[in-house]
């Protein structure tokens, strides 16, 4: 989760402190558009990233 913080504030020059609190915006905001039953998923993600390796640039699935 770190690493999700540290990008936001480098590319939106903001603080940790706001970083964090717009991730935590858009994680609320994802939940609320998915069905009760997968808005849980969202929060196992978001405190999987602080147990996951950091990865390339060329592995983003998403990209």
């Amino acid at each position: 989760m770190q690493e999700l913080i540290q990008q936001v504030q480098e590319r939106a020059g903001v603080s940790a402190e706001q970083a964090a609190q717009a991730i935590e915006a858009v994680k609320d905001f994802v939940k609320s558009k998915l069905p009760p039953m997968l808005a849980g998923n969202v929060d196992t993600w978001f405190s999987g990233l602080a147990n996951t390796p950091k990865q390339d640039k060329d592995d983003d699935f998403l990209a």
